[in-house]
Parts: structure tokens; sequence; C-alpha cells
């Protein structure tokens, strides 16, 4: 998570929100790939923090499916990301600030709790929460303040 959240700060350096995210081989401790949100820069809209890091993975293994693996990420994940989730067969989402607007993991539509939902990694939220949530308040308190 701590990886995370410098990729995290570096967006918010940026000027994009600060939201990190990494893929990490739970077997090996390696770092697979490091995502930060950039959908402003790269004039993207699917260009959040955990696409970013799924794509990332899956070119440099070659393979779109990520099975076994774990994602961390410093915000609950959005609806879309759920669904890149699901579909790349991470095995494990740890994620820190729960997002009670934008999430859809313990908030929201609860992706993975629905029928549909092709694969259901484990999930734990809640990891240095604290410090992502005051990330992202102090983020957006500085923008409201320009």
């Amino acid at each position: 998570m701590r990886i995370a959240l410098e990729a995290a700060q570096a967006a918010a350096a940026r000027g994009e929100t600060p939201v990190g995210a990494v893929v990490v081989d739970p077997a090996s401790g390696e770092v697979i790939a490091i995502g930060a949100n950039s959908p402003i820069g790269s004039h993207d809209p699917t260009a959040h923090a955990e696409i970013v890091a799924l794509r990332a993975a899956a070119a440099k293994l070659g393979n779109y499916r990520l099975t076994g693996l774990t994602l961390v990420v410093t915000l609950e994940p959005c609806a879309m990301c759920a669904g890149a989730i699901s579909h790349a067969r991470i095995a494990r989402l740890v994620f820190g600030a729960e997002d009670v607007k934008g999430g859809a993991v313990v908030n929201g539509a609860r992706f993975f709790d629905q029928p549909t939902c092709h694969s259901r990694p484990r999930v734990e939220g809640g990891v240095l929460a604290r410090e992502s949530s005051a990330l992202l308040k102090a983020f957006f308190r500085e923008r409201r303040s320009r």
C-alpha cells in the first residue's frame, strides 16, 4: 500500500486525482506493475489507477489473465475498475479508503456480489485508509481553494 500511496502522490503532483495502484505477485512479493490516475493527462476516461496497473501487468506478463495476483489500490474501485478486476481474474483486492459515492465494492453496486460477476477476488478494505483518505481530502481542499 505504501507504493500505491507514492503513486497516488505522484498523480496529485500532476493534477490528477490522487489514486495509486500496484499489482503484486504474492508468491514472490514481486511488484509486477504500478499505476496512478491519469485520465486528464492521457485524455482517457478509463485511465484510472487500477486500469493503468492492470494494463501494465498484462503487458509485462504477456497475458490478459492475472490469475493469482493481488491488486492494491488506495481507493475503493468504481464499477468500471471492479469489472476489469473481475475480467483479469485478480485473486485478491486490497484497498485503502472507502468511496461512498463512487465505489462499487463495499458501497454502491457491490459489483463482486452480483450473480453476473465472472470472477470474485478476496477483498480486504481499510488498509492505510486514513492515509489514503487524507491524501484525497487534502487534494480536493487545495483544488477548492483556488
